[in-house]
């Protein structure tokens, strides 16, 4: 291969036109010319923390997706999959990200679960997280999100994290608002990542701490617009990450659009592309070259520096992406999965009388949710919800083994009709539900149960549904489908249902990621991330 363009030099911070010459997969000359070429050449773009499987996608078939905006890698937490499937799962996702191009880059889970407080459908104790760390293709250990434990020195999270330490691989942080002391002491244990700051003085506290702060933008939340002031100043401390995409946003675009965005706002090119395309490799150790004589010759070639629309993506010498077009053809997906919960009543979700009840505050494009406490009526003995004020109810089932719904009530999802369900739920990823109605939740809870996994809504006479066979979490089915299904399913959510949500199953997938304050529902109940405990729904008794 041979290529002429202007070459982006991010170390020397200099354009200038090469002829770049490409070899058996590596870069075997870049000879600068004396003439006017009219593209743009640069490294690849790099996802610095993602969990794949919240694309709903394989590592095969996100990357069809993900390389034609310029991603040649990732950076990728398994432990949604883990959560399901244990050892199991972590080894489907490295065998069949092996399978393509795209380089994904995994991590040892070391919070499966994530708290003791729900049912997850398998654990990794330490000897199982020491053996993955062992493997050269595990880069790093995944980050820690039980922060709780690392404070109060939990022995099983300092021997995993020891363990990282003893072979030199880095350790990623999930500390969302710890600041003060105790983000010291947490820094202090080993963690060197955080990609849950969210807002501009957070992420400050934690780069001066010297800690590297993850640039987020992902389909929930999005704190790229808090962070961006950080670029400046600190560039050397930051990464661009998505931590979850849903598929029709993976489809619209990637960490090429927070490049965009971040140039849009008068940032110095030379900066933003050292945090999009070289801190990931030098934190984690990445075989990525970096358009360098001699390294891989993984590069993206781009129309100019306004638009920075992505050309060609190159990756080992091979072009897997070319004028929007991905180059990497679908490959066979083994199925797996570990459903067992059985079809529900609509008795089995009626929540007792109570008076004042735990309300949890669901906010658009952002994790945190909020305490509200709220007088609701109470009908023949059964709490009834406030859905003409957008009080609906919420219920998590574990799916790994029958067992009571837990229920409680939500804010925020504006819901006019109907109900939405998702074994998407991180990250144990049981079954969760909001609705209008007991009788609209046991629908799209027992449709979810039939097809053992997917996303869901459905009204009184009408459902709709996105089946997930992997592991009740990703579908097998081509990416570009998949995507085109899950925008019409959230279409239909907003405007049959009515919700007012940007991203109403990324936001309901969430409700159950305990390790986010303030409150969550979790398969054993209502849940208080800032006191860490399961706490009752009914404040006030009737």
């Amino acid at each position: 291969m041979e290529i002429k363009a202007n070459l982006i030099n991010i170390d020397q911070r200099e354009i200038y036109p090469v002829k770049v010459i490409v070899k058996d997969k590596k870069i075997s000359s870049i000879t600068k010319i004396d003439e006017i070429c009219p593209t743009y050449i640069l490294p690849g773009f790099i996802d610095a923390h993602i969990h794949i499987e919240s694309s709903m996608l394989p590592p095969s078939e996100f990357a069809r997706l993900a390389v034609r905006h310029g991603t040649v890698a990732t950076v990728s937490d398994p432990h949604e999959i883990a959560n399901v499937l244990g050892m199991e799962g972590i080894e489907f996702m490295l065998d069949n990200a092996e399978q393509v191009a795209l380089k994904s880059y995994f991590g040892a889970p070391p919070c499966v679960p994530a708290t003791p407080f729900e049912t997850s459908g398998a654990r990794l104790d330490v000897e199982e997280i020491k053996a993955l760390l062992q493997r050269p293709e595990i880069k790093y250990l995944s980050e820690v999100m039980d922060f709780p434990g690392v404070l109060n020195a939990d022995e099983a999270m300092l021997l995993k994290i020891k363990a990282a330490q003893d072979l030199g691989k880095p350790v990623d942080g999930h500390a969302p608002g710890l600041g003060g002391a105790d983000l010291k002491r947490y820094i202090d244990a080993g963690i060197s990542t955080d990609h849950e700051a969210s807002t501009y003085v957070e992420g400050l506290e934690k780069v001066q701490n010297g800690m590297k702060v993850l640039i987020r933008e992902g389909s929930a939340a999005k704190d790229f617009d808090a962070l961006e002031p950080l670029i400046d100043k600190y560039h050397t401390m930051l990464m661009f990450c998505s931590d979850d995409r849903h598929p029709d946003d993976l489809y619209q675009g990637h960490i090429d659009q927070l490049v965009r965005r971040a140039l849009a706002k008068g940032n110095d090119l030379f900066k933003v592309l050292q945090i999009a395309c070289i801190n990931p490799i030098l934190h984690y150790d990445l075989d990525i070259g970096m358009l360098r004589e001699g390294e891989s010759a993984d590069f993206i070639e781009v129309s100019d520096l306004h638009e920075f629309s992505i050309l060609q993506t190159v990756i080992d010498g091979k072009v897997v992406a070319q004028d929007g077009e991905s180059k990497i053809a679908s490959v066979a997906i083994a199925r797996l999965n570990n459903f067992h919960a059985s079809k529900k009543k609509p008795e089995e979700f009626i929540m007792p009388s109570c008076k004042t009840v735990e309300v949890i505050q669901a906010v658009d494009h952002g994790l945190l949710t909020y305490e509200r406490l709220i007088d609701l009526r109470t009908v023949a003995s059964q709490t009834v919800g406030d859905p003409e004020h957008d009080i609906l109810k919420i219920t998590v089932i574990n799916r790994y083994e029958d067992a009571p719904p837990s229920v409680a009530y939500v804010n925020g999802f504006g819901l006019e009709e109907g109900a939405i369900a998702s074994s998407v739920a991180h990250d144990s990823h049981n079954i969760i539900a909001v609705g209008y109605s007991d009788e609209t939740i046991t629908k799209a809870v027992n449709l979810l149960i039939e097809h053992q996994g997917g996303i869901c809504a459905v009204t009184d006479m009408q459902e709709w549904v996105l089946p997930l066979e992997i592991a009740g979490i990703m579908s097998a089915d081509d990416g570009f489908k998949v995507a085109r299904e899950y925008a019409r399913l959230d279409r239909i959510v907003k405007d049959t249902l009515g919700s007012t949500l940007s991203a109403p199953f990324m936001t309901l997938s969430f409700m159950a990621l305990l390790v986010i304050p303030e409150l969550k529902l979790s398969d054993k109940g209502l849940f208080d991330g800032r006191s860490f405990h399961l706490i009752d729904s009914c404040k006030i008794k009737s």
